[in-house]
């Protein structure tokens, strides 16, 4: 039997390639032949400072709050015409905010100190997706029943930032109720790559990553439950973390996590500069920091480093790019020349049945909603099939990724099922086999994704791309995604970089390692300051 699954295997994986090549060629060739590569200059330093430096600044009052503020806007407006990654902002209330911090720095009420340990992020601006809630701010999640709910009151991990001084700037879009890999909905329309406007930001957190690659926030939010913190801020050159399961409060989110789906999703930064990962992630995991040893000095000459170039042939995913596997060397060959370590390959062949893993976990969580009931508010639920023939004529409030997403429901086994418990047990088996690998200083570099930006609805036809990220959310471990550079389509490239459960500060700072190695962000546009 496991000969015969072994030969289907091949079968399928020689079918789906010869698809994936037909239809890259006729995306690439025929739809988008010539790549869509302007956007404005950067002719603005502040722009291209990170969170950190323009906090310090601010509180040494060598820039203000309302300066670096109307940087941002400027810049938004400018790009987002072509972009269309901000859905709804609060300009002036935001500039109020920025005016009130300034008005505390020049009335010496608290000291330098006091301001840098109580205030860190003191009238720096940021933004989150349009699933986050902010007070008195869209909260659609990108679905039309949504489409005039405002939030309320702040999600935990807002709060937290406003504690800390930061400004709310503006909501950025999403793929419909985060659940797909490109960020397009019938509420908010699609977000365009600033590297190339013919392809795709990722999704669910697909705005947020596109404005920080395009240098329009200083640093973002987003969140995760199967690469939606990853994905984008690989097709867009930028650093994303997913934290180890529960550190970061979900709380205030659209739709909201139920049960075991709460420990699959993880909030996390979302930047330009590695240098912002550490103290924005410290702030969000709020009490649970205590779990972490973010504080610990990291020895990265005493790290040991494990790697994959591909998932070990899973048939429905695309062959991973040479520019993706060139990466992951050259991340390999720095370690080895700076710090003398040799990177093992690993050889873990549960990754190869991580769609189907991920699947079980999700489906195998019974306090959650069918999507059905989710597209429908909760309230009753929505026909999917009536729904798919009106998409065919133009009709449908939701997109096909969604429908297509309700429809995978019927394939849902009983938990008792025992494909269920194999892939469940398989789980178990991977958790305690990363484990053992990576222990207390290893970390593990991956492909963050098979490929670079696809084109506009070119993910419809490499559905399963995304498993490369997800294993990762119900294995419950860190993983920060890494850019490394611009590859042969004129798009970024990357990797991720997973640790075990808890050993995040590894992971954070193998990603500040490589920025300094690399250069990280890469602008998409003409700097001219």
């Amino acid at each position: 039997m496991k000969r015969f699954t072994k030969i289907l295997f091949v079968v399928f994986r020689i079918l789906f390639r010869t698809w994936d090549l037909a239809a890259n060629f006729i995306f690439q060739k025929v739809i988008y032949p010539k790549p869509k590569r302007e956007l404005p200059d950067i002719n603005d330093l502040i722009l291209l400072d990170s969170a950190t430096s323009l906090a310090a600044k601010i509180r040494h009052r060598k820039i203000t709050s309302v300066e670096v503020v109307k940087s941002f806007i400027k810049r938004i407006e400018a790009v987002n015409p072509l972009l269309n990654a901000v859905v709804d902002k609060r300009y002036e209330e935001a500039l109020k905010d920025a005016e009130a911090a300034d008005e505390l720095l020049s009335s010496g009420k608290k000291t330098f100190e006091e301001l840098e340990q109580d205030l860190p992020f003191l009238g720096v601006p940021f933004t989150t997706k349009v699933s986050v809630a902010v007070e008195g701010m869209a909260l659609t999640a990108g679905l039309v029943k949504r489409k005039n709910m405002r939030a309320k009151k702040d999600a935990h991990t807002v709060a937290i930032l406003r504690k800390a001084g930061a400004i709310p700037l503006a909501n950025t879009n999403v793929s419909e109720l985060c659940m797909w890999w490109e960020s397009s909905n019938n509420v908010h329309g699609r977000t365009n790559n600033a590297y190339d406007q013919n392809r795709i930001v990722g999704g669910s957190s697909g705005g947020e990553a596109c404005l920080q690659s395009a240098a329009a926030s200083p640093m973002g939010m987003g969140s995760d439950i199967g690469g939606s913190i990853r994905m984008p801020c690989f097709f867009n050159g930028v650093f994303g973390h997913k934290a180890s399961t529960g550190i970061v409060s979900n709380h205030g989110q659209e739709p909201e996590a139920m049960g075991d789906l709460d420990t699959f999703m993880s909030t996390g930064p979302i930047v330009r500069n590695a240098v912002d990962l550490m103290p924005l992630f410290k702030l969000l995991a709020g009490p649970n920091v205590s779990k972490l040893q973010l504080d610990k000095k990291v020895d990265l000459s005493q790290i040991k480093i494990y790697y994959m170039e591909h998932d070990g042939g899973f048939p429905f995913c695309s062959k991973v790019d040479s520019d993706i596997k060139d990466a992951i060397q050259r991340a390999i060959g720095h370690f080895r020349c700076a710090y003398n370590i040799k990177a093992s390959r690993a050889s873990i062949k549960g990754l190869s049945r991580s769609f189907e893993i991920w699947a079980t976990k999700m489906f195998a969580v019974e306090e959650a909603y069918s999507w059905s009931e989710e597209l429908a508010l909760r309230k009753g639920s929505v026909n999917l099939y009536w729904e798919l023939c009106k998409w065919f004529v133009g009709m449908s409030e939701n997109t096909l990724p969604s429908l297509g997403l309700g429809l995978s429901e019927i394939f849902k086994r009983e938990l008792n099922h025992p494909e269920t418990q194999k892939f469940l047990s398989m789980c178990n088996d991977l958790k305690r086999e990363f484990q053992a690998l990576l222990g207390d200083n290893g970390i593990f570099m991956y492909p963050t994704h098979p490929t670079a930006a696809p084109y506009h609805n070119q993910p419809l036809c490499r559905p399963f791309n995304f498993s490369y990220t997800a294993i990762f959310n119900v294995l419950g471990l860190p993983a920060t995604q890494v850019p490394m550079g611009i590859g042969q389509n004129g798009v970024p490239v990357g990797l991720q970089v997973v640790g075990a459960l808890y050993m995040d500060h590894l992971t954070i700072a193998a990603a500040c390692e490589l920025e300094k190695s690399f250069g990280g962000w890469v602008s998409p546009s003409k700097i001219s300051c």
